[in-house]
């Protein structure tokens, strides 16, 4: 589980409904009129905070992604989540529109890439991180690919050639940038390699049919890909990165968190309880939850891709977040003008909310 926060080097119609969706949030947070997250429980009766002598929010609204399966929802289906249910309201291909959702209360709870969290919260939204749900290892990881016979064997060979990224101003545009720039390219021509959103599910098909030059693949959609054939990987991230590391994070409202505190430890540790469950359960069995899962939801979905997943990706145990997960992006974040100097890591996450017991340096950071 990844428009634009953070600043893109074009503006395509994407980018441009990006910017309004943006604007909208930003103009929500500074003028506070965004929606009691507690307004409404699914049923349509109000509902209040705990604090005021009311119930908590027992329906947490939520953004799915068609033809995979959250940690969300393998939480909700193990039972970890208790009397605590998922409402669908929608899928988005996109980490920082899914974050902007909640902001704007649309939704309760989405994940995008550390650097657009940041930038989110640098902007002024009033969200907070509360558990990694998604990194990189050695089986899962995203690769930048080429055709097999493609000319392009380096860095530089891609200057004023097409990149297809799932979004702009997110994971996949810093972890290009880190490489150009470590390849000893210059700003200018970092500018001129061209990155194209294209839907993942739409990746592979544009990069065989040569409407790109380079295609971002990760998870079950670079397996599938690479078990076709003819196709080779440039970089990966965790060749520029260094791995295993956590990119992105759940992020909750902090007006839902102070209303409903019980709720929200409730769905983030049944989160972190899915995501050592996914570590620990043989892999088929994990396949096996998955396309029962999507069997139940009826979407009209494929589980085809579903038999290439490997891991979790989650390096962390129980995706407990530390400093390290956003400090690790200053760099890339200076450079591009989303912060000025050090990141104040006090303001974006919190692990309190997090009860799932660890025994390792993870579970000694804050929170």
């Amino acid at each position: 589980m990844r428009n634009r926060l953070l600043p893109a080097r074009r503006i395509t119609a994407a980018g441009k409904a990006a910017a309004v969706a943006a604007a909208a949030a930003l103009a929500l947070v500074l003028s506070g009129c965004g929606g009691s997250a507690t307004a409404e429980s699914a049923g349509g009766g109000g509902t209040e905070s705990a604090g005021s002598g009311g119930t908590e929010v027992k329906t947490v609204r939520y953004q799915g992604s068609p033809n995979t399966v959250s940690l969300l929802e393998v939480a909700e289906d193990l039972g970890y989540l208790g009397d605590v249910k998922l409402e669908w309201v929608s899928n988005t291909t996109s980490g920082p529109q899914s974050i902007q959702s909640v902001a704007t209360d649309q939704t309760d709870i989405g994940g995008a890439f550390t650097g657009a969290v940041i930038k989110l919260i640098e902007a002024g939204a009033p969200v907070q991180a509360v558990i990694n749900y998604y990194g990189e290892d050695k089986d899962t990881f995203t690769g930048y690919y080429v055709e097999e016979g493609s000319p392009i064997t380096s860095a530089r060979d891609l200057i004023g050639k097409k990149i297809a990224v799932n979004t702009l101003g997110a994971h996949h545009e810093a972890v290009i940038t880190t490489h150009l720039k470590n390849s000893g390219l210059t700003p200018e021509e970092i500018k001129q390699v061209q990155l194209v959103v294209v839907p993942p599910n739409e990746t592979e098909v544009a990069l065989r049919k040569k409407q790109v030059d380079v295609g971002t693949l990760g998870g079950v959609l670079q397996d599938r890909a690479l078990a076709e054939g003819g196709i080779r990987a440039l970089f990966t991230d965790v060749g520029v990165i260094g791995g295993p590391f956590d990119a992105g994070q759940y992020v909750l409202r902090k007006d839902f968190l102070a209303k409903n505190p019980e709720t929200s430890r409730t769905l983030v540790t049944g989160v972190a309880k899915a995501i050592e469950w996914e570590r620990t359960t043989p892999r088929e069995e994990v396949i096996a939850k998955f396309e029962e899962i999507i069997a139940k939801r009826g979407r009209n979905e494929s589980t085809e891709a579903l038999k290439y997943w490997k891991s979790v990706g989650v390096a962390s145990p129980g995706g407990r977040i530390s400093d390290n997960d956003f400090t690790r992006w200053s760099d890339y974040l200076k450079s591009a003008g989303i912060i000025n100097g050090d990141l104040d890591t006090e303001k974006l996450y919190t692990n309190e909310f997090n009860q799932l017991e660890t025994t390792t340096p993870a579970a000694e950071s804050k929170g």
